[in-house]
């Protein structure tokens, strides 16, 4: 299955295996990133803090704007902001706001130590654009970034190690997206069989680990292995191996190869099999010299859960009292652009199963339920349930523009208040589509279904059915209140483009 964002988030692009020219690793592309987030972040606190210190005026504004620039690039240093390998990988919006919180509690700590006067409202208005002007260049760098990967640059030259159909899989996952640094040049196989992703084969293992000689102490099977895999990495100039673990490739033949790998000075990874889990769910440990990753269950229970909830309600009610004027207008051109009610009740399937009313703001004929099945031959859809269909007949003028601009959606508000929905979450089933769903399917519905979300700001209706169970099931097992407030942020750019809303 192609992951959704090879289409969507990134627009369709797709990375080739093997690039058709070297290209430019991370490094060289990058070295600009981290000189301009510092001085970025930097100017963005003293220059504030003095011209508001200077004009208030405030005691001493030089000391305390050097004191609070010095204090705000050691905190992002702190937290790795300005590594290489970090800078341009995401927006930075809610690190730069996390960063942002302590850096206030430093400077709070700090001046109940020295004993500083100035007064609070101040330092606050002098210490607001830091996180703006910081977020601000990690979004131009993650975008710049972005685009020199769609052109196949700022890569890193990956080798391949393992059996072919795993390697055939990774291939295929990290063709299929732009959203890392990763483009494969060359394998070098374990056992018999042959790839199909038309990666060149540098190299081949034995099926059978060749037997340790006690007499002769330095032959060790690293020196067979070892020697064709740093063979194969420097014909291609390979910025990293990556081995794939398996029946052949296992064990004690692994360790020996990594050690190889790495005395040679080329980095090493291995790669796990987990797939589409995120970073935070995984931790390392070991035991009796076993290297045991760690997988944190889904975040279903507990205060992540509750908080989401009591947050979600109280949106949508200050939301609902501060959009009740357009929530009128919409109402009446709803009722004169056609005849029908003005608000659309739908049952929809919810968390864990259980099915409520759905409303919105009325975008079809009346009968549209009626006409469906003369136009299930014209669904776009055709892979999955779920039903989609561009230049829909029963879709009224204003309903065009009501989908266009996802306006049809807010009367969802309601549902989020009477805790049916979420304000993020995946999109809410209908019956008939649950009742075809696997066992696969059904943990999409884990959690409330969502006004927004992964589906919202990727494509919506532009996805294949395969594409955006992927992001649904993916924000079912990763969610968090911060990835919440990403969605949320990315919404506003989704509905303006409107792509995909038919």
């Amino acid at each position: 299955m192609r992951h959704p964002q090879a289409s969507s988030r990134y627009g369709g692009i797709r990375r080739p295996s093997v690039a058709g020219r070297r290209p430019l690793p991370h490094r060289d592309t990058a070295r600009w990133y981290a000189p301009v987030a510092v001085t970025a972040d930097a100017s963005g606190v003293f220059v504030p803090v003095l011209t508001v210190y200077a004009l208030a005026p405030e005691p001493r504004p030089l000391a305390a704007a050097a004191t609070a620039g010095l204090c705000w690039l050691a905190i992002r240093a702190g937290h790795r902001r300005y590594l290489r390998k970090n800078l341009g990988e995401t927006r930075g919006l809610l690190a730069a706001a996390h960063d942002w919180l302590v850096l206030l509690g430093v400077l709070a700590g700090l001046r109940a130590l020295t004993g500083e006067s100035s007064a609070v409202d101040s330092a606050l208005l002098a210490l607001a654009p830091a996180p703006l002007i910081t977020g601000l260049t990690c979004a131009l760098i993650h975008q710049h970034l972005t685009g020199q990967r769609h052109r196949a640059q700022a890569l890193r030259r990956v080798l391949l190690i393992g059996e072919p159909g795993p390697v055939d899989a990774v291939a295929a996952r990290l063709a299929a997206r732009t959203d890392h640094a990763y483009v494969v040049v060359g394998t070098v196989l374990a056992g018999p069989g042959a790839t199909e992703c038309g990666i060149p084969e540098l190299g081949r293992l034995d099926a059978i680990c060749p037997e340790r000689t006690p007499a002769v102490p330095d032959l060790i099977p690293d020196g067979q292995d070892g020697t064709t895999v740093l063979a194969a990495a420097r014909r291609q100039d390979a910025d990293l191996v990556l081995v794939i673990p398996g029946p052949v490739l296992g064990g004690e033949r692994l360790r020996r190869l990594t050690w190889a790998v790495q005395d040679a000075g080329i980095p090493l990874a291995v790669a796990s099999g987990l797939t589409e889990v995120a970073p935070r769910r995984l931790s390392v440990s070991s035991a009796a010299g076993l290297s045991l990753l760690h997988l944190a269950p889904p975040p279903r229970r507990g205060a992540q859960p509750l908080v989401k909830s009591v947050l979600d309600r109280a949106a949508a009610a200050v939301a609902l009292l501060a959009l009740s004027p357009l929530f009128a207008l919409l109402a009446a051109a709803v009722r004169l652009d056609s005849r029908g009610p003005v608000l659309y009740r739908q049952t929809r399937i919810g968390h864990r199963g259980t099915p409520f009313t759905l409303w919105k703001f009325r975008t079809m004929v009346p009968d549209a339920e009626l006409r469906r099945p003369d136009l299930e031959s014209a669904n776009d859809h055709t892979a999955g349930p779920l039903f989609k269909m561009r230049g829909d007949p029963r879709v009224t003028r204003l309903g065009r523009l009501l989908r266009r601009t996802s306006l049809d959606e807010l009367p969802q508000l309601f549902n989020v208040l009477r805790g049916q929905m979420a304000l993020v979450g995946p999109r809410p089933p209908l019956p008939d589509e649950v009742a075809r769903y696997g066992a696969v399917e059904l943990r999409r519905l884990g959690v409330k279904p969502g006004l927004t979300g992964p589906w919202q700001i990727s494509g919506r209706s532009e996805l294949s059915w395969d594409e955006g169970l992927a992001l649904d099931l993916h924000y079912a097992d990763n969610w968090s209140l911060t990835g919440d407030l990403d969605v949320l942020a990315r919404t506003l750019r989704a509905v303006v483009d409107g792509r995909g809303a038919y």
